[in-house]
């Protein structure tokens, strides 16, 4: 009964923490240095992702019977828990970012809007850029046709007054 006790405080942690997680991802970050460690500790927590090395016991109970229940296949070995709640491609493209110089770090899978994702799919997630990227590129998109009617107008009007000027 003891035992139990202790990993409930924990248990509790990491189901807070999943608990409305736009994406998780897990990773092996065996095999960095503690000053690697650190830097990519510095990057996430900058990007707003909450990141912490977990027991795969404790993991599994907060993810059991939940919508992240697809992570247990995953929990082998060394596991880090990098978490979003705002951004769903922030922690893959982070994370990603950060193992193209540090080949030891491991991105394993992870769950992205309630859907499971393997490493490989983690790739193509992280190639997906960022919330305000998109953003303003739709409102790039959206702010060009009325530019250029906008610029077609004064055209139309400049020409109206040069005609009525002689």
């Amino acid at each position: 009964m003891a035992k139990i006790e202790q990993k409930k405080p924990i248990v509790d942690e990491i189901s807070n923490v999943l608990d409305g997680s736009a994406a998780a991802v897990l990773v092996n970050a065996r095999g960095l240095t503690v000053a690697e460690d650190t830097e990519l500790r510095k990057t996430l927590r900058n990007a707003g992702i909450h990141y912490k090395v977990y027991k795969n016991t404790y993991i599994h109970l907060a993810v059991k019977g939940t919508g992240n229940e697809g992570l247990t296949p995953l929990l082998e070995g060394p596991t880090a828990l990098a978490v979003s709640k705002e951004d769903a491609t922030a922690p893959a493209r982070e994370l990603a970012k950060f193992a193209k110089t540090h080949k030891k770090l491991e991105v394993k899978g992870g769950m992205v809007e309630g859907r499971f994702c393997d490493a490989d799919q983690m790739k193509a997630v992280a190639q997906i850029p960022g919330r305000e990227i998109l953003l303003g590129r739709l409102l790039g998109s959206m702010n060009s046709p009325i530019a250029n009617f906008a610029r077609v107008v004064k055209q139309i009007a400049e020409k109206g007054e040069g005609a009525a000027a002689d």
